[in-house]
């Protein structure tokens, strides 16, 4: 499984993104031109801990259309850019940044342990266990912030995952 990567752009790089004509010029675009240029004010890893993260804010899948709208769209919600299912670049707007943004600062680790444990993971690879749960968390703890840090500068985000 690889690695999971929000970056806060300007409107400038999401149309840009959005005028990709193939996966080859969006991920040379991502690539180049934003992840080669972040810092930590605009980019956050999850990790591997995109998944489990996922599921906990969503229904326990990975369909994107499943769960409660905003939270469901901190991992995987949004306007998927890519064609291929190798790789995922997926983009929230500023309005849906905010959403999201307010809906995980009321995330608590309670709330998401109880939602880990108690909710079936359909296909998932990583195995259940404390330690996952520990490292999910861990891979969590900061992500309010930067889409906190990311509305209030009225950026967009992306979420990219290599398969």
């Amino acid at each position: 499984m690889s690695r999971g990567m929000h970056f806060a752009i300007t409107y400038e790089q999401a149309m840009k993104l959005l005028q990709c004509k193939s996966d080859d010029e969006l991920a040379a675009m991502v690539g180049e031109e934003i992840e080669e240029v972040s810092d930590e004010d605009d980019s956050f890893q999850t990790d591997k801990a995109w998944d489990p993260i996922h599921r906990c804010l969503s229904d326990g899948s990975l369909d994107v259309r499943q769960g409660t709208q905003p939270l469901n769209m901190a991992i995987l919600g949004g306007r998927i850019l890519n064609r291929e299912a190798d790789h995922f670049v997926v983009l929230l707007t500023p309005t849906e940044v905010k959403q999201v943004a307010e809906a995980l600062s009321r995330v608590t680790e309670d709330w998401m342990k109880k939602r880990y444990f108690d909710q079936s993971f359909p296909d998932y690879q990583g195995g259940k266990s404390q330690e996952d749960w520990e490292y999910a968390w861990g891979s969590f703890d900061g992500l309010p912030q930067f889409f906190a840090t990311a509305a209030a500068r009225r950026q967009h985000v992306i979420f990219t995952v290599d398969q």
